[in-house]
C-alpha cells in the first residue's frame, strides 16, 4: 500500500467502502445505466482503438465550432461533426498537472499528494504520480493494448516519475511543464525532449514534431492489427508565445524567462492554435488512410481554461481561477461505430470521466481497490440519452477558492466571498442568489464540506499559482499568492 493509500484510507476511515462509492451512488449512476445503458451493452469486436488529445491551456471558446470568429480550427470542427461536442465539460483543476492526475486515474487529484501541486514545480523531484497507481494506459495495457504517450507529462520526473513508469510503453516528449517550441528547453534552461527515457535532440517546431510523431505510431499501429491508446498531449497553445516561423522570438527568449509577458498578440495565439489544428488534421487523415477511422475513438480536450489570450466567452475567469472561464473547457468526442454524429450534449462532464469512459468501451474495468470519481458517458452519447443530474467538485489553494456544481447551481467560494449562481441562465456568474435562494446554498455550502472531508488535506508546502495586477492588467489589486492554507470551516 502506497502513502496516498494508506491516507486516504484513515481519512475515510471506512475500509474498502469510502466516501466516494457514496458520492458515486448519489451521483445517480445506477439511474444513468438503467436508462440507456443497453445501447453500449456490448463492446464490438474487434476493440475501439482511442486517441486522446489533449491541448493546453485552451479556453472555452478558442474554436471555430465553439464560437471564435478569429480562428479557423476546420479539422476541429470536422470531428465535432463526425461526433459530439461537449457544451458543458469541465477540466478537474484550473491548472496543467492536477488535471492531468485525474485524467490519468480517473480520482479527484486531491486523492493523491501530487493533486495538491498546482501546478507541479520542476524542482520537485520527491513529487509525482505513483508508479504503482493504475492508470488509463496501465489498465487498457493489461487488456491488451498498446500504449503510447506523445507529448506533454508534467506528473513527476525520472528516475521514480514518469509514463514509462505508469502504463505508457513508449512516450515521445517533454516531461515538464513548459518548454520552448524550438529549443525544447525548459524554463531551466535545460533541454527537456525524451524518446522513451533517453534525452534526444530534434529540429523543429514542436507541434509539427509531435504531429509526426503521432502520424508514424499510427501507420505502425495499423500494421500491428493490435488496439491501440495513443495519448497526444499538445503543449500548444500554452506560452512562450511562439507561432511556426517565430524562431526570431524563441533567440530573444533565451535570455529570459519562458514565462514572460512581454510579448504574444492575438495574431500569434491564433497561429498556435491553427498549426494545432492542422496537426490534428494529419492525425485523422492517417486514421483514414490506414481504414481505422470507424472503429477509433478520438477525443479532444483542454487541460483548464483558457490563459490571457484566450476566449473563455461567455465566462468569465480564467485560468487558476474556479470561475467558469477557468474550467470551463471544450471537449469532442467521435467515435462513428457507435456514437450518434453532429450533435451537441449538456451534459456535464469532467476529466476524470474518460478514465472509466474509455475504459467501457474497450470492454475492460477500473481496478477495484482504486475506483474512479468520474462517470461513464458512454450511457449518455446513446442516441436519444437525456442528461443526467452531476454533482462536481473542486478547490485550488490559491485566494482559498472553492466550488460545486450541482444541477444548474454553482457554490463558490472566493477568499472569504460567498456566492451561489445558475450557470445556466447566468453563465457569467453575475447575480449572487445566495439570499434569495438560501436553503440552496446553505445544503450546497454543507454538501462541499463533507465532501472536502474525503479529500486529503491542503498543505502548507504545495505550490499554488495566480495572476497578479503587475502580470495582468485586468487582475486590478490582485496579490501575489500566499500559498497558506484555508482552514476556514
Amino acid at each position: 500500500m502506497n502513502s496516498d493509500q494508506a491516507t486516504e484510507r484513515k481519512v475515510n476511515g471506512r475500509g474498502g467502502r469510502t466516501r466516494r462509492a457514496v458520492l458515486r451512488d448519489a451521483l445517480g449512476t445506477l439511474a444513468v445505466t438503467l436508462a440507456a445503458g443497453k445501447a453500449f451493452a456490448q463492446t464490438p469486436s474487434p476493440a475501439p482503438n482511442i486517441i486522446f488529445i489533449m491541448a493546453d491551456d485552451l479556453g472555452y471558446a478558442d474554436l471555430s465550432c465553439y464560437g471564435r470568429p478569429d480562428i479557423s480550427t476546420p479539422h476541429l470542427d470536422g470531428l465535432a461533426g463526425k461526433g459530439v461536442r461537449f457544451l458543458q465539460a469541465y477540466a478537474n483543476s484550473p491548472v496543467c498537472s492536477a488535471t492531468r492526475t485525474a485524467l490519468m486515474t480517473g480520482r479527484y487529484q486531491y486523492r493523491l499528494r501530487i493533486g495538491l501541486e498546482e501546478p507541479l514545480l520542476a524542482n520537485r523531484e520527491d513529487l509525482g504520480l505513483p508508479a504503482d497507481h493504475p492508470t488509463l494506459p496501465s489498465l487498457l495495457r493489461k487488456a491488451g493494448y498498446a500504449t503510447m504517450l506523445i507529448g506533454k507529462w508534467h506528473l513527476g520526473v525520472l528516475p521514480k516519475f514518469g509514463p514509462l513508469q505508469s502504463g505508457y510503453e513508449h512516450f515521445f516528449g517533454f516531461r515538464g511543464g513548459v518548454v520552448d517550441y524550438y529549443t525544447h528547453a525548459g524554463n531551466n534552461k535545460k533541454e527537456d525532449l525524451w524518446d522513451d527515457d533517453t534525452p534526444v535532440r530534434e529540429v523543429g517546431y514542436l507541434t509539427e514534431l509531435l504531429g509526426n510523431r503521432a502520424v508514424n505510431a499510427i501507420n505502425g499501429y495499423a500494421k500491428s492489427k493490435k488496439p491501440f491508446l495513443l495519448s497526444l498531449h499538445f503543449s500548444a497553445p500554452h506560452w512562450p508565445w511562439e507561432a511556426p516561423g517565430d524562431e526570431a522570438e524563441s533567440d530573444r527568449l533565451r535570455a529570459a524567462s519562458l514565462f514572460h509577458f512581454d510579448g504574444g498578440t492575438q495574431a500569434t495565439y491564433r497561429r498556435m492554435v491553427e498549426a494545432m489544428d492542422a496537426e490534428v488534421g494529419r492525425v485523422l487523415k492517417a486514421l483514414d488512410a490506414n481504414g481505422l477511422a470507424q472503429n477509433t475513438i478520438v477525443v479532444f480536450t483542454s487541460d483548464n481554461g483558457g490563459e490571457r489570450f484566450s476566449n473563455t466567452w461567455p465566462f468569465t475567469g480564467r485560468k487558476t481561477e474556479l470561475l467558469e472561464g477557468g474550467v470551463r473547457i471544450p471537449a469532442i468526442v467521435s467515435w462513428p461505430a457507435r456514437i450518434p454524429q453532429g450533435q451537441t450534449t449538456e451534459q456535464v462532464a469532467m476529466t476524470m470521466d474518460w478514465l472509466p469512459t474509455l475504459l467501457a468501451a474497450a470492454g475492460t474495468k477500473p481496478d477495484p481497490a482504486f475506483l474512479p470519481d468520474g462517470l461513464n458517458l458512454l450511457p449518455l452519447l446513446a442516441p436519444g440519452a437525456a442528461a443526467s443530474p452531476r454533482k462536481v467538485f473542486w478547490r485550488y489553494k490559491t485566494n482559498a477558492q472553492r466550488a460545486f456544481r450541482d444541477g444548474d447551481f454553482k457554490y463558490l467560494k472566493l477568499l472569504d466571498k460567498t456566492f451561489l449562481f445558475n450557470v445556466v441562465d447566468d453563465p457569467m456568474e453575475r447575480a449572487n442568489l445566495k439570499d434569495r435562494r438560501k436553503a440552496v446554498f446553505e445544503r450546497m455550502q454543507a454538501e462541499w464540506r463533507a465532501w472536502n472531508k474525503g479529500m486529503l488535506p491542503q498543505v502548507a508546502d504545495s505550490y499554488t499559482e495566480n495572476f497578479t495586477a503587475d502580470q495582468l492588467a485586468d487582475h486590478i489589486a490582485s496579490p501575489k499568492a500566499s500559498g497558506d492554507v484555508d482552514t476556514a470551516d
